[in-house]
């Protein structure tokens, strides 16, 4: 998940470019981090150690930790340890820069450091984007006192069900306060009970038809309605499970919600609010979807065209 966020910063400012970002994502998703990067990266070896074991890797048949071993430069327990961290997010996307020769680790460093003040980040929001990890990651977009908590944990939620059902690798960038938000699509929602608010997932064809094929696990179009499952229907469906789980979560604490059905809006919608209505963007398959909620009372109106 780091690399949609570092990868796009590099695309906007023209150091990679729109296809090479694609690819190194693409690369990134089914890829381990090499011990050597690992090994630097954790301070267990030094850059020119790593070099001579890759040396020794290709005259001897022997993996990358047990020559490590036998040099003295890693213990057992270590190379475990790196092992077990192949999976890092941060590191994937670092190892595919280096690979494709698109920047030097130099460079790298210091472009952590341009996207760190372009974003607003402190060094502790960086650290948590590196962990790719989305309870880590999604907070740092919600730093907005007026926004109450339960809303700030449903928006929690329905970001951990997107990489959950839709799409592990989805970005979102910070909240905004709005009283206006016009869209193609829109799949709504009302929650009511002892918390109340308006719930829609809005945007243009191409970001909503990704939402519903990662989550019915089918291929939609604008002009076909394949095995019967509308788009936008999909997407209706995605938001009713999401908003049922967030409601379930709170019955156990005897906080008791009310789902309402779900409504599609398929033609052009406006939707006017106040001083509670907020934006969250979000993208799938670096698609821009938008999450609508309107909360604490219903001085919002919805205007179809």
């Amino acid at each position: 998940m780091f690399g949609i966020y570092f990868g796009k910063y590099l695309m906007d400012q023209g150091i990679i470019t729109g296809e090479q970002y694609s690819g190194l994502v693409e690369n990134t998703k089914n890829s381990k981090v090499q011990m050597g990067l690992l090994a630097i990266e954790t301070g267990l070896m030094t850059e020119e150690q790593t070099k001579e074991v890759n040396l020794l890797q290709q005259q001897e048949d022997k993996r990358f930790g047990d020559i490590a071993v036998e040099k003295g430069y890693l213990m057992d327990a270590d190379v475990t340890d790196l092992l077990d961290r192949q999976g890092d997010s941060y590191l994937l996307f670092i190892q595919a820069l280096l690979e494709n020769n698109l920047l030097s680790m130099d460079k790298i460093r210091e472009e952590l450091i341009n996207y760190r003040k372009a974003k607003g980040l402190t060094a502790l929001d960086l650290e948590a984007i590196k962990t790719g990890d989305v309870d880590r990651i999604i907070p740092i977009f919600l730093k907005n006192g007026d926004i109450p908590t339960y809303i700030k944990n449903y928006i929690l939620l329905t970001s951990r069900n997107i990489v959950r059902f839709v799409d592990r690798f989805f970005r979102m960038e910070k909240i905004e306060k709005i009283t206006k938000y016009e869209a193609s699509l829109c799949a709504t929602q009302h929650i009511v009970g002892e918390y109340r608010f308006y719930t829609a997932l809005c945007g243009e064809e191409e970001g909503i038809a990704k939402v519903a094929r990662g989550f019915a696990s089918t291929t939609f179009t604008t002009e076909s309605d394949l095995d019967g499952i509308d788009m936008l229907d999909a997407a209706n469906e995605f938001m009713n499970c999401n908003n049922g789980l967030f409601a379930t979560g709170l019955s156990e604490r005897n906080i008791n919600l009310i789902v309402e059905s779900p409504i599609m809006k398929k033609n052009h919608t406006i939707i006017h609010g106040n001083e509670h209505m907020y934006r969250v963007p979000l993208f799938v398959e670096d698609q821009a979807v938008d999450l609508i909620i309107c909360f604490d009372d219903d001085s919002f109106s919805i205007e179809d065209n």
